[in-house]
């Protein structure tokens, strides 16, 4: 088997973009520059061990979100390797999440949605965040309140609404995640979603809304009635 430095100029990923722009490259084109070399025991290219990963993984987010030990499985791929490609899809996530500005208004919850889909649909754990929101329903501050297990944030109204109050923030929206990717609410996500409504009311913060994230999809309390 060659090696890509034995192939033609016009054929080799680092020249190809040099040449033509990244966007030119395919993605196992793009993850070979990442890899820089293959595996020199079976004589496997960066080309051809990228191939491999995307084969196994299915796709580019599913191989950025994968464990240490998964990528590791395959030969090649030793901890240094599965490093980068963690550092890559963690830098994809944050340049997709703009930073949340003070000041932005919200005015759907598809809105909160887009803003937080890439940010928390591959987290493995579930974050529960609050938003605090002026007299016009603009953001203040965004504040994470937890990251539970796999299967459940605890959350209690004190911790909640503690800094809701020193913001003097007159309204909350509360967003977090589902890792299973199903964003339908559990009887714990409503128990909550109660609670924090009736504590916000005996204090006289307005709960907006609760807005649950999966893969792809999303869930508004408030769109389905359960904070009116």
């Amino acid at each position: 088997m060659s090696c890509i430095k034995d192939w033609p100029v016009a054929d080799r990923p680092r020249e190809k973009l040099l040449s033509t722009g990244p966007a030119a490259l395919s993605d196992t084109e793009l993850l070979a520059l990442i890899l820089r070399t293959g595996h020199a025991g079976n004589g496997t290219t960066a080309l051809d061990l990228s191939r491999q990963l995307l084969t196994r993984f299915g796709s580019l987010r599913a191989m950025t979100s994968a464990a240490v030990a998964e990528l590791c499985d395959l030969p090649g791929i030793g901890p240094a390797k599965a490093a980068e490609i963690l550092a890559v899809g963690e830098l994809a996530r944050r340049f997709a999440a703009n930073p949340l500005a003070p000041g932005t208004r919200f005015t759907s919850s598809r809105e909160v949605f887009e803003h937080f889909h890439e940010r928390l649909r591959d987290r493995k754990k579930e974050v529960f965040l609050t938003l605090m929101l002026d007299s016009k329903n603009r953001v203040l501050r965004e504040l994470q309140i937890s990251e539970g297990s796999l299967n459940a944030s605890i959350v209690h109204p004190r911790e909640v609404f503690q800094p809701v109050i020193r913001e003097s923030a007159a309204a909350v929206l509360f967003v977090h995640n589902h890792p299973s990717g199903d964003p339908e609410p559990s009887r714990e996500d409503l128990e909550l979603t109660t609670r924090l409504r009736d504590a916000g009311a005996l204090m006289g913060v307005r709960v907006l809304d609760h807005i649950i994230i999966g893969s792809g999809r999303y869930v508004s309390l408030a769109d389905q009635g359960h904070l009116g």
